[in-house]
């Protein structure tokens, strides 16, 4: 079957994690994960770091752990496990949820090394917008730039599975791209780059670049009123965090800030009802 277009950019990545020996190869391979550096300098231990320093500020922020020690966390979006490490030395139960197989691989193998391996499952998202888990099965379900590399359609889908699968009174903190000036530039070229990616051998070359390869993930702008909306009798408490220098704000949500926040994205933090 043929990949969406927005699969395909995503797909290479994962062919290219496969190719790698480890995932300290992948790491050291791979441009998109350190600024498009690459070499034998950089380790995994050093990328799994940068997600230790972020998910506590997360669930502090979001009081995504009030419910207790005994909680169960669906990651939507987890890649190689950068901050799925974390979430297993906090949370009872992880469910590391990806588009690509390759990069649940080495997800388990990041999280054997750096995190509490005996917490993980993995679940793979074949079709980009369902989790084959059943409702109310979780207390937590987190996702940090994934939605922004989604086509509307599925990007709206996956937002609905995550409420779908938190159980009444769990909480859902998902990340969004916010709308910027650049966006007429950046998502029509972003269109170009991922057919650029269908050429053999180009687009192997292109994910090892991680402007390429970022602009080839940019493939939808949502507002939170967009996304709120239809799930609106779902939840409660909604809010949209953001960067205080950001103006991203919805009618149906309490807007909050946050320093930590990249000025360029905004959460959808809710409970469920």
């Amino acid at each position: 079957m043929r990949h969406r277009s927005q699969f395909v950019p995503w797909k290479t990545a994962g062919r290219i994690t496969e190719q790698q020996h480890s995932a300290d190869e992948v790491v050291r391979a791979t441009g998109w994960v350190f600024n498009n550096e690459t070499g034998s300098s950089l380790t995994l231990e050093e990328f799994v770091a940068t997600g230790d320093d972020e998910v506590p500020a997360y669930i502090e922020i979001f009081g995504l752990a009030d419910g207790g020690d005994d909680l169960t966390l669906v990651e939507i979006g987890c890649g190689i496990g950068r901050m799925t490490c974390a979430f297993t030395r906090r949370f009872a139960s992880v469910v590391a949820c990806d588009l690509d197989a390759g990069f649940l691989e080495r997800c388990h193998e990041t999280v054997a090394r750096f995190g509490n391996v005996d917490r993980l499952a993995t679940l793979h998202v074949k079709d980009g917008k369902s989790l084959d888990l059943p409702p109310n099965s979780a207390d937590v379900a987190f996702s940090y730039i994934t939605f922004q590399h989604c086509d509307v359609d599925d990007a709206l889908d996956l937002t609905a599975e995550a409420v779908r699968v938190v159980r009444p009174g769990g909480k859902v903190a998902l990340n969004y791209r916010s709308r910027s000036s650049i966006d007429p530039l950046v998502l029509p070229l972003g269109r170009v780059v991922r057919q650029l990616f269908r050429i053999p051998g180009l687009g192997t070359w292109l994910s090892r670049r991680r402007t390429a390869a970022r602009i080839g993930w940019q493939a939808n702008r949502l507002q939170p009123d967009e996304i709120i909306r239809p799930l609106a009798p779902l939840l409660r408490d909604i809010e949209v965090w953001r960067n205080p220098s950001s103006r991203t704000s919805g009618r149906r949500a309490t807007v909050r800030e946050f320093v930590g926040i990249n000025e360029n994205h905004y959460w959808i933090v809710a409970t469920a009802r």
